[in-house]
C-alpha cells in the first residue's frame, strides 16, 4: 500500500508501552490499579511502617512476614489483571472486522508486468500512483474494486530493474474457469510455463503454474465462478504449528485446513477470513527439516484491514509477533497503520479500515 516510514508518532497508553516484549509469548507485565498502588503503597518491601503498639518485635514481624504477603498479594493481582487484558484483546481480534486488503511486491519493469497481468491473467489496472520525491512508483491490479477485493500492490523503484525473490516466497493463486486456455495464452504472449495443465499430485483439481518477468510464480486453479480470483499468498515457515498459532491468534485468521505430503516431505495450511472458493487466504507450507528460508528483497508484504491498529500492535506482541512500525498516521495522508514480523520474520502491515475507504476516495 505505502512505504512504511519509521517515525516518532502519538500512541495510546497500552501495555505494550509498559513492558517490551523479545518475541516471546510469556507475559510479565504487573499491572496495578490506581486505587490499589494507593493502599499498598506504605507497605512495600523494606519501608514498613514502625508503629509504637506493637513493640519491636511485631514491627519486625510485620516488616519480615507481612511485607512479603503484600508482595505476593500485589504480584498475584497484577498476573490476573495481565491475564484479564490478554484475554480480552485476543477475544477482540476474533470480533475485528479484517480482510485481507492487498499484497506488495517489487518488479524491475513496471509497463511490461502491467500488460502481462491485464493482457494474459485478465487483472484490470484499478489505479496508480507516483511518488517522485521517493523516487517510486505503485500500480494497483485486481478482478475488482480495492474496497471488496483483494488485490496486487505492484512498487517500481526507480532505476531498479532486477530483485532476488529468495527461496522463502512460494506463488500466488489465482482461480480460472479453464487452465488450459489461460495457459495457452500465456504461452502467446510470451509467457513461461513451469507446470503444464494436469491435476494437482494426490487430487483432482486441475492447475498449472506459470511465471510473470519477474520471475514471480502463480499458480493457475481451475474453478468455477468466484468473487475472489485472486486467492492464495504462499509463503514457507519453519516451524507449521508456531506459525498456524501466531495468525490464529494474532491477526484472527481461522485454520481452513492442513494437508500433510509425507511422500513429497511437505504440509500445508491455509488459513483467512473466510472460505477458500470466496475469499483469498494464505497459504503456509513447511517442509520438513527446513526451518530457515532466504527471503530476498522481492517480495515485501500483506496489508490486512483492521477497525484497530492499536489493539493489534498489543495482540501481536501479546503473540510473540515483533512491531516493526508503532501504530499511528502515516505522515501525509494520515492513515493509521501499524507494521509487524510474523515469528518467521514475514511482513505485514494492518491498516485502519475507516481511513483507508477514506484513502481510496
Amino acid at each position: 500500500m505505502v512505504r512504511i516510514i519509521p517515525m516518532a508518532s502519538s500512541i495510546r497508553p497500552s501495555l505494550s508501552s509498559l513492558h517490551k516484549f523479545s518475541g516471546s509469548s510469556r507475559f510479565c507485565v504487573s499491572l496495578l490499579s490506581h486505587n490499589s498502588q494507593r493502599k499498598f503503597s506504605s507497605f512495600h518491601l523494606g519501608s514498613v511502617p514502625q508503629l509504637q503498639s506493637f513493640g519491636l518485635k511485631a514491627s519486625n514481624l510485620l516488616r519480615e512476614k507481612g511485607g512479603s504477603l503484600l508482595v505476593s498479594a500485589a504480584g498475584n493481582m497484577a498476573q490476573a489483571s495481565t491475564t484479564t487484558t490478554q484475554e480480552n484483546v485476543l477475544e477482540w481480534v476474533k470480533q475485528d472486522k479484517r480482510r485481507m486488503l492487498h499484497v506488495v511486491y517489487r518488479v524491475g519493469d513496471l509497463e511490461k508486468t502491467i500488460k502481462f497481468y491485464t493482457e494474459c491473467l485478465g487483472m484490470k489496472l484499478l489505479r496508480k500512483r507516483d511518488i517522485p520525491e521517493e523516487r517510486y512508483t505503485n500500480a494497483f491490479l485486481g478482478y475488482g474494486p480495492e474496497d471488496s477485493h483483494f488485490v496486487i500492490e505492484l512498487t517500481y523503484n526507480y532505476g531498479v530493474d532486477k530483485y532476488d525473490i529468495g527461496s522463502g516466497f512460494g506463488h500466488f493463486g489465482i482461480a480460472v474457469e479453464d487452465v488450459s486456455k489461460t495457459v495457452e495464452l500465456v504461452k502467446a504472449k510470451g509467457g513461461k510455463v513451469s507446470r503444464e495443465p494436469g491435476p494437482v499430485k494426490g487430487g483432482k483439481t486441475v492447475i498449472a503454474f506459470i511465471e510473470d518477468p519477474d520471475g514471480y510464480k502463480f499458480e493457475l486453479l481451475e474453478r468455477g465462478p468466484t468473487p475472489e480470483p485472486l486467492c492464495q499468498v504462499m509463503l514457507r515457515v519453519g516451524d507449521l504449528d508456531r506459525a498456524i498459532n501466531f495468525y490464529e491468534k494474532a491477526y484472527g485468521m481461522k485454520l481452513l485446513r492442513t494437508r500433510d505430503n509425507p511422500e513429497y516431505k511437505y504440509t500445508i495450511a491455509m488459513l483467512g477470513y473466510g472460505p477458500e472458493d470466496t475469499s483469498a487466504v494464505m497459504e503456509l507450507t513447511y517442509n520438513y527439516g527446513v526451518t530457515e528460508y532466504d527471503k530476498g528483497n522481492a517480495y515485501a508484504q500483506i496489508a490486512i484491514g483492521t477497525d484497530d491498529v492499536y489493539k493489534t500492535a498489543e495482540a501481536i506482541r501479546l503473540c510473540g509477533g515483533k512491531v516493526t512500525r508503532e501504530p499511528g498516521p502515516l505522515p501525509g495522508i494520515s492513515t493509521k497503520i501499524v507494521a509487524c514480523l510474523d515469528p518467521d520474520g514475514w511482513k505485514s502491515v494492518f491498516v485502519d479500515n475507516v481511513d483507508f475507504l477514506k484513502e481510496l476516495e
